[in-house]
Protein backbone atom coordinates (compact mmCIF):
# COMPACT_ATOMS: atom_id res chain seq x y z
CA UNK A 1 0.00 0.00 0.00
CA UNK A 2 1.11 3.57 -0.73
CA UNK A 3 -0.38 6.68 0.82
CA UNK A 4 -0.43 9.88 -1.21
CA UNK A 5 -1.39 13.23 0.29
CA UNK A 6 -1.90 16.72 -1.05
CA UNK A 7 -0.50 19.53 1.06
CA UNK A 8 0.52 23.16 0.80
CA UNK A 9 4.29 23.10 0.41
CA UNK A 10 5.88 26.53 0.20
CA UNK A 11 2.45 27.88 -0.73
CA UNK A 12 1.86 25.45 -3.61
CA UNK A 13 -0.49 22.45 -3.74
CA UNK A 14 1.87 19.48 -3.87
CA UNK A 15 1.41 15.72 -3.93
CA UNK A 16 3.58 13.93 -1.38
CA UNK A 17 4.09 10.37 -0.20
CA UNK A 18 3.86 9.46 3.46
CA UNK A 19 6.75 7.56 5.02
CA UNK A 20 5.81 7.16 8.67
CA UNK A 21 5.57 10.65 10.13
CA UNK A 22 7.31 12.31 7.17
CA UNK A 23 5.77 13.54 3.91
CA UNK A 24 8.11 13.57 0.90
CA UNK A 25 7.64 15.44 -2.37
CA UNK A 26 8.93 14.16 -5.71
CA UNK A 27 11.83 16.67 -5.57
CA UNK A 28 12.94 15.37 -2.17
CA UNK A 29 11.53 18.13 0.04
CA UNK A 30 10.21 16.81 3.33
CA UNK A 31 7.77 18.02 5.97
CA UNK A 32 6.33 16.36 9.05
CA UNK A 33 2.82 15.02 8.67
CA UNK A 34 1.74 16.72 11.90
CA UNK A 35 2.83 20.20 10.84
CA UNK A 36 1.70 20.01 7.20
CA UNK A 37 -1.28 22.01 5.94
CA UNK A 38 -3.42 19.37 4.30
CA UNK A 39 -5.62 19.69 1.23
CA UNK A 40 -8.26 17.18 0.11
CA UNK A 41 -6.40 14.24 -1.48
CA UNK A 42 -8.19 14.73 -4.82
CA UNK A 43 -10.00 17.44 -6.77
CA UNK A 44 -13.32 15.76 -7.63
CA UNK A 45 -15.82 16.81 -10.24
CA UNK A 46 -18.56 15.33 -8.04
CA UNK A 47 -19.14 13.89 -4.57
CA UNK A 48 -21.76 11.15 -4.27
CA UNK A 49 -22.97 9.51 -1.06
CA UNK A 50 -25.12 6.48 -0.27
CA UNK A 51 -27.99 6.95 2.20
CA UNK A 52 -27.97 3.81 4.37
CA UNK A 53 -25.58 0.86 4.13
CA UNK A 54 -24.50 -0.44 7.57
CA UNK A 55 -26.79 -2.89 9.36
CA UNK A 56 -26.31 -1.04 12.67
CA UNK A 57 -27.56 2.24 11.20
CA UNK A 58 -30.55 0.57 9.60
CA UNK A 59 -31.46 -1.15 12.87
CA UNK A 60 -31.00 2.10 14.78
CA UNK A 61 -33.68 3.78 12.68
CA UNK A 62 -35.87 0.68 12.90
CA UNK A 63 -36.17 0.61 9.14
CA UNK A 64 -35.35 -1.82 6.36
CA UNK A 65 -33.28 -1.35 3.25
CA UNK A 66 -34.74 -1.28 -0.24
CA UNK A 67 -33.58 -3.81 -2.81
CA UNK A 68 -30.87 -1.44 -4.05
CA UNK A 69 -29.03 1.57 -2.57
CA UNK A 70 -30.16 5.18 -2.97
CA UNK A 71 -27.86 8.18 -3.17
CA UNK A 72 -27.53 11.94 -2.83
CA UNK A 73 -24.90 14.41 -4.01
CA UNK A 74 -22.75 16.83 -2.04
CA UNK A 75 -21.53 19.91 -3.97
CA UNK A 76 -17.77 20.17 -4.47
CA UNK A 77 -17.95 23.46 -2.55
CA UNK A 78 -18.63 21.36 0.57
CA UNK A 79 -15.17 19.78 0.25
CA UNK A 80 -12.92 20.11 3.29
CA UNK A 81 -9.64 18.56 4.41
CA UNK A 82 -7.85 16.87 7.28
CA UNK A 83 -7.41 19.43 10.02
CA UNK A 84 -10.00 21.76 8.52
CA UNK A 85 -12.70 23.57 10.49
CA UNK A 86 -16.29 22.41 10.00
CA UNK A 87 -18.61 25.41 10.23
CA UNK A 88 -21.95 25.27 12.03
CA UNK A 89 -23.79 28.42 10.87
CA UNK A 90 -25.18 30.78 13.48
CA UNK A 91 -28.81 29.94 14.08
CA UNK A 92 -28.27 26.20 13.60
CA UNK A 93 -27.74 23.54 16.28
CA UNK A 94 -28.27 20.08 14.74
CA UNK A 95 -24.89 19.39 13.10
CA UNK A 96 -24.15 15.64 13.08
CA UNK A 97 -20.95 13.73 12.31
CA UNK A 98 -20.98 10.60 10.13
CA UNK A 99 -17.68 8.73 9.85
CA UNK A 100 -17.31 6.99 6.49
CA UNK A 101 -14.92 5.30 4.07
CA UNK A 102 -14.63 7.09 0.74
CA UNK A 103 -13.87 5.57 -2.65
CA UNK A 104 -11.61 7.61 -4.96
CA UNK A 105 -12.10 6.99 -8.69
CA UNK A 106 -8.89 6.52 -10.66
CA UNK A 107 -10.01 6.53 -14.29
CA UNK A 108 -13.11 7.26 -16.30
CA UNK A 109 -15.72 4.73 -15.33
CA UNK A 110 -19.00 3.95 -17.12
CA UNK A 111 -21.11 0.80 -17.40
CA UNK A 112 -18.85 -1.66 -15.57
CA UNK A 113 -19.67 -4.80 -13.61
CA UNK A 114 -18.94 -5.16 -9.88
CA UNK A 115 -16.16 -7.59 -10.83
CA UNK A 116 -14.57 -4.90 -13.02
CA UNK A 117 -15.14 -1.93 -10.70
CA UNK A 118 -11.96 -2.39 -8.68
CA UNK A 119 -9.89 -1.62 -11.79
CA UNK A 120 -11.37 1.89 -11.83
CA UNK A 121 -10.67 2.72 -8.18
CA UNK A 122 -7.50 4.69 -7.46
CA UNK A 123 -7.72 4.01 -3.75
CA UNK A 124 -9.56 4.94 -0.59
CA UNK A 125 -9.65 7.76 1.91
CA UNK A 126 -11.66 8.69 5.01
CA UNK A 127 -14.62 11.04 5.05
CA UNK A 128 -16.97 12.65 7.53
CA UNK A 129 -20.38 13.16 5.96
CA UNK A 130 -21.52 16.00 8.22
CA UNK A 131 -25.23 16.82 8.14
CA UNK A 132 -26.90 20.10 9.05
CA UNK A 133 -30.27 18.65 10.00
CA UNK A 134 -31.75 22.08 10.77
CA UNK A 135 -32.67 22.16 7.06
CA UNK A 136 -34.08 18.66 6.88
CA UNK A 137 -37.70 19.83 6.68
CA UNK A 138 -37.10 21.77 3.48
CA UNK A 139 -34.39 19.65 1.83
CA UNK A 140 -35.43 16.14 2.88
CA UNK A 141 -35.56 14.97 -0.73
CA UNK A 142 -32.39 16.51 -2.14
CA UNK A 143 -30.37 16.80 1.11
CA UNK A 144 -28.78 19.81 -0.60
CA UNK A 145 -28.27 22.09 2.40
CA UNK A 146 -28.42 19.27 4.95
CA UNK A 147 -25.35 17.55 3.51
CA UNK A 148 -24.06 20.08 0.99
CA UNK A 149 -23.41 23.24 2.97
CA UNK A 150 -19.88 24.62 2.89
CA UNK A 151 -17.19 22.62 4.79
CA UNK A 152 -19.45 19.57 5.41
CA UNK A 153 -17.37 17.09 3.37
CA UNK A 154 -13.93 16.71 4.97
CA UNK A 155 -11.84 13.92 3.43
CA UNK A 156 -8.30 12.72 4.06
CA UNK A 157 -5.68 12.73 5.29
CA UNK A 158 -4.46 10.76 2.27
CA UNK A 159 -5.30 8.46 -0.61
CA UNK A 160 -4.25 4.86 0.09
CA UNK A 161 -3.77 2.51 -2.84
CA UNK A 162 -4.10 -1.29 -2.85
CA UNK A 163 -6.17 -1.28 0.36
CA UNK A 164 -8.49 -4.23 0.89
CA UNK A 165 -11.81 -2.88 2.18
CA UNK A 166 -13.02 -6.22 3.53
CA UNK A 167 -13.50 -6.68 7.29
CA UNK A 168 -11.95 -3.35 8.30
CA UNK A 169 -12.81 -1.45 11.48
CA UNK A 170 -14.18 2.09 11.36
CA UNK A 171 -14.50 4.26 14.47
CA UNK A 172 -15.56 7.84 15.11
CA UNK A 173 -14.43 9.66 18.25
CA UNK A 174 -15.60 12.97 19.67
CA UNK A 175 -13.11 14.61 22.03
CA UNK A 176 -11.41 11.24 22.40
CA UNK A 177 -14.57 9.28 23.26
CA UNK A 178 -15.63 6.52 20.84
CA UNK A 179 -19.10 7.21 19.39
CA UNK A 180 -19.21 4.93 16.35
CA UNK A 181 -17.52 1.52 16.11
CA UNK A 182 -18.27 -0.97 13.34
CA UNK A 183 -16.80 -3.11 10.56
CA UNK A 184 -17.11 -3.03 6.79
CA UNK A 185 -18.25 -6.66 7.13
CA UNK A 186 -21.59 -5.17 8.20
CA UNK A 187 -22.13 -3.16 5.00
CA UNK A 188 -24.99 -4.31 2.79
CA UNK A 189 -23.34 -3.15 -0.43
CA UNK A 190 -19.55 -3.23 -0.84
CA UNK A 191 -17.30 -0.74 -2.62
CA UNK A 192 -17.29 -2.47 -5.99
CA UNK A 193 -21.07 -2.80 -6.05
CA UNK A 194 -21.55 0.92 -5.31
CA UNK A 195 -19.20 2.00 -8.09
CA UNK A 196 -20.84 -0.30 -10.62
CA UNK A 197 -24.31 0.82 -9.58
CA UNK A 198 -23.62 4.54 -9.99
CA UNK A 199 -21.64 4.06 -13.22
CA UNK A 200 -24.64 2.50 -14.98
CA UNK A 201 -25.96 5.97 -15.79
CA UNK A 202 -23.41 8.48 -14.43
CA UNK A 203 -19.86 8.72 -15.75
CA UNK A 204 -17.37 8.72 -12.89
CA UNK A 205 -14.26 10.77 -13.54
CA UNK A 206 -10.76 10.54 -12.05
CA UNK A 207 -10.75 12.05 -8.58
CA UNK A 208 -14.48 11.67 -7.97
CA UNK A 209 -15.47 10.68 -4.43
CA UNK A 210 -18.08 8.17 -3.30
CA UNK A 211 -19.04 8.15 0.40
CA UNK A 212 -20.06 4.61 1.34
CA UNK A 213 -22.31 5.04 4.40
CA UNK A 214 -21.99 5.47 8.15
CA UNK A 215 -22.58 3.10 11.09
CA UNK A 216 -25.03 3.75 13.94
CA UNK A 217 -24.80 6.54 16.51
CA UNK A 218 -24.30 9.65 14.43
CA UNK A 219 -25.07 12.46 16.87
CA UNK A 220 -24.88 16.28 17.07
CA UNK A 221 -21.61 18.02 17.87
CA UNK A 222 -20.88 21.50 19.15
CA UNK A 223 -18.34 24.25 18.40
CA UNK A 224 -14.89 23.35 19.80
CA UNK A 225 -15.58 19.61 19.56
CA UNK A 226 -12.85 17.57 17.86
CA UNK A 227 -14.06 14.71 15.69
CA UNK A 228 -11.73 11.93 14.53
CA UNK A 229 -12.63 9.15 12.11
CA UNK A 230 -10.24 6.21 12.28
CA UNK A 231 -10.24 3.46 9.66
CA UNK A 232 -8.04 0.39 9.86
CA UNK A 233 -5.30 0.80 7.26
CA UNK A 234 -6.33 4.31 6.19
CA UNK A 235 -5.34 6.36 9.25
CA UNK A 236 -7.27 9.09 11.03
CA UNK A 237 -9.18 12.09 9.69
CA UNK A 238 -9.36 14.89 12.27
CA UNK A 239 -11.57 17.99 12.19
CA UNK A 240 -13.00 20.48 14.64
CA UNK A 241 -16.28 22.37 14.73
CA UNK A 242 -16.50 26.16 14.79
CA UNK A 243 -19.45 28.51 14.97
CA UNK A 244 -20.00 30.46 11.77
CA UNK A 245 -19.47 34.21 12.12
CA UNK A 246 -22.49 35.07 9.95
CA UNK A 247 -26.06 34.04 10.88
CA UNK A 248 -28.45 32.44 8.41
CA UNK A 249 -30.20 35.27 6.57
CA UNK A 250 -33.81 35.75 7.61
CA UNK A 251 -34.93 37.84 4.65
CA UNK A 252 -34.91 34.92 2.21
CA UNK A 253 -35.61 31.20 2.18
CA UNK A 254 -36.68 28.62 4.73
CA UNK A 255 -35.23 29.00 8.20
CA UNK A 256 -33.57 26.39 10.43
CA UNK A 257 -36.17 24.32 12.28
CA UNK A 258 -36.51 21.90 15.18
CA UNK A 259 -39.41 19.74 14.10
CA UNK A 260 -39.90 16.13 15.22
CA UNK A 261 -38.33 15.09 11.90
CA UNK A 262 -35.22 17.16 12.57
CA UNK A 263 -34.75 16.10 16.18
CA UNK A 264 -35.60 12.45 15.51
CA UNK A 265 -33.01 12.12 12.76
CA UNK A 266 -30.30 14.05 14.60
CA UNK A 267 -30.71 11.90 17.71
CA UNK A 268 -30.93 8.58 15.90
CA UNK A 269 -34.69 8.19 16.23
CA UNK A 270 -34.67 8.76 20.00
CA UNK A 271 -38.10 10.35 20.39
CA UNK A 272 -41.58 9.34 21.52
CA UNK A 273 -42.37 7.30 18.42
CA UNK A 274 -38.87 6.00 17.83
CA UNK A 275 -38.59 4.03 14.62
CA UNK A 276 -41.83 5.23 13.04
CA UNK A 277 -40.32 8.23 11.34
CA UNK A 278 -37.26 7.14 9.38
CA UNK A 279 -34.95 8.99 6.97
CA UNK A 280 -36.38 9.09 3.45
CA UNK A 281 -39.37 7.22 4.82
CA UNK A 282 -40.93 6.58 1.41
CA UNK A 283 -37.90 4.48 0.45
CA UNK A 284 -36.97 3.24 3.92
CA UNK A 285 -40.19 2.10 5.60
CA UNK A 286 -40.44 1.70 9.36
CA UNK A 287 -40.39 -1.75 10.92
CA UNK A 288 -42.59 -0.42 13.74
CA UNK A 289 -46.38 -0.47 13.49
CA UNK A 290 -47.57 3.10 13.89
CA UNK A 291 -50.07 3.81 16.65
CA UNK A 292 -51.71 7.02 17.73
CA UNK A 293 -51.35 8.55 21.17
CA UNK A 294 -54.96 7.52 21.88
CA UNK A 295 -54.14 3.88 21.03
CA UNK A 296 -51.13 3.71 23.34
Amino acid sequence: MTEFRRILLDGVATQVVRHGGTLTASDGREVSAESAVHLPPTEPSKIIAVHLNYASRTEEFMTKLPDAPTYFQKPVTALNSHGGAVVRPLGCKWLNFEGEIVIVIGRTCRNVSPAEAGDYIAGYTIGNDFGLHDFRDTDAGSMLRVKGSDTLAPVGPGLVTDWDFRDKQIRTMVNGVVKQDDSTANMKWDMHYLVADIARTITLSPGDLLFTGTPAFSRPVEPRDVIEVEVEGLGTLRNHVVSGPIPIRTDVGAQPSESEEVVSTALGGDWEFRGIRTPSKDLYPSTVEETTVEDS
